[in-house]
């Protein structure tokens, strides 16, 4: 690994993960959060402190806030930005220097990706991609999910102690996201090694080490790509991904950025909701046994499991102009992270926020699929993969029980499990 690469961890990380190691033995509560002090959910003592000290405080340097109404409201404000390396609140020298350290890989935290830039280059980007995923296409979907499901399913009746993440909830989405750009099935493990060892590059104050890994992957990943699009231009073939190098409109760097940010977009985070669903149902009966005898609340569980186990925990936005909100003036460049997770448990909007209720009237009004124009373009095949997968295994597997503790990864803002040892009895 180079120099740059190094002096890139510090300007990114390094000195981020110093002074929030600082903080948080103060006693900060976010850095408490960001150094990852807080593996709980949104009613975490961490988000309730926050909560405590007002609409819009600032933490560590930066504003934070757990309030519903807000959080809604910044992500749908056009005055806010998505974070990047050339905010102007960031000193000009690190500017400079993190721009000529660029190594140009497909990071899906960093521009050009889709989830790193504002309009116009969004608009753009998303325009090019938008109609996989809408109503139309998903519902011709659903054939093909409730087929890889009834497989995956059928598969695990000879294997009576699978592991339900890596034998089950990774598996679906990662299925349906290959047919949508175009993956064939023997990608899929390729796909997988490549989402799960770059997600940790979604969090801050990353070691040195963990860096290195999750870079590293994205080389490989990117040699894949560029290697890929050469292909697809002299012999487009079908799926997504020939949408992108066909149309004209994007650079070799875009293309190949927005296509790893929907490989690991289409199944990272589905993947977290299934196991979280799977761990949460399981550790409350008594709302599984209503679902079991009410299967048409299927939908309205899927929405609380989001809601009460929210898959990405916070969210940043920047201040591209001086701002007013919540009685604070916010100077241009202001950075203000938004706790999705702790939105999902403000009192104000989801009563007794603690208590897991697959009857909730209001669960759909989360914000686990953020809000605004950078809201989960995935979230209608989320919720269909949600469903239709959850249902089955529980339907198939009525008495299927966790024969140890979910074991958590080693991440902060992407709530999720790597192993769920289970026994099956068939239904």
């Amino acid at each position: 690994m180079s120099t740059r690469a190094w002096i890139r961890w510090l300007l990114l990380h390094g000195l981020a993960r110093s002074y929030l190691r600082w903080s948080a033995r103060r006693g900060d509560p976010l850095a408490q959060i960001l150094f990852g002090q807080d593996r709980l959910l949104g009613a975490s003592p961490y988000i309730e402190e926050i909560r405590r000290r007002g609409r819009l405080p600032k933490l560590s340097g930066t504003y934070v806030t757990a309030d519903y109404a807000l959080c809604r409201r910044i992500l749908r404000d056009n005055r806010f930005g998505v974070l990047r390396p050339d905010n102007p609140a960031i000193p000009t020298p690190i500017r400079w220097v993190l721009a000529k350290t660029d190594r140009e890989l497909p990071d899906l935290t960093q521009p050009p990706s889709m989830l790193a830039t504002d309009p116009p280059d969004h608009t753009r980007y998303r325009r090019l991609v938008g109609h996989a995923f809408g109503p139309g296409a998903i519902a011709r979907l659903e054939e093909r999910a409730v087929e890889v499901t009834d497989d995956l399913l059928d598969r695990l009746a000879s294997k009576p102690r699978p592991d339900l993440i890596t034998d089950f909830a990774e598996q679906v989405p990662v299925a349906i996201i290959a047919q949508i750009l175009g993956f064939p099935p023997e990608m899929h493990t390729t796909m997988l090694k490549w989402g799960f060892n770059s997600a940790p590059l979604v969090d801050r104050a990353l070691t040195w080490r963990t860096y290195r890994h999750a870079t590293d992957e994205l080389a490989e990943v990117k040699q894949y790509f560029e290697q890929r699009i050469d292909e697809l231009t002299t012999a487009p073939a079908d799926g997504l991904l020939t949408a992108l190098v066909t149309s004209g409109e994007l650079t070799r760097r875009e293309q190949v950025a927005n296509a790893a940010l929907l490989l690991d977009a289409g199944f990272l985070t589905t993947v977290n909701m299934l196991g979280n669903g799977i761990a949460l149902l399981t550790d409350h009966p008594d709302q599984l046994a209503l679902l079991k005898e009410q299967p048409d609340l299927w939908p309205g569980a899927i929405e609380e499991i989001l809601r009460y186990d929210c898959p990405v925990r916070i969210t940043g936005r920047v201040a591209n102009h001086d701002v007013d909100i919540a009685d604070r003036h916010l100077r241009r460049g202001a950075l203000v992270l938004l706790s999705l997770a702790g939105a999902n448990y403000d009192p104000d909007v989801f009563p007794e926020p603690g208590q897991f209720d697959v009857t909730r009237v209001n669960a759909a009004d989360h914000l686990a699929f953020s809000s605004g124009i950078h809201g989960c373009m995935g979230y209608r095949l989320a919720r269909m993969e949600g469903v239709i997968a959850l249902r089955t295994l529980f339907e198939r597997y009525p008495d299927l029980r966790l024969t140890g503790p979910p074991v958590p990864r080693r991440l902060i803002n992407l709530h999720a499990y790597s192993s769920m040892p289970a026994e099956l009895t068939p239904g």
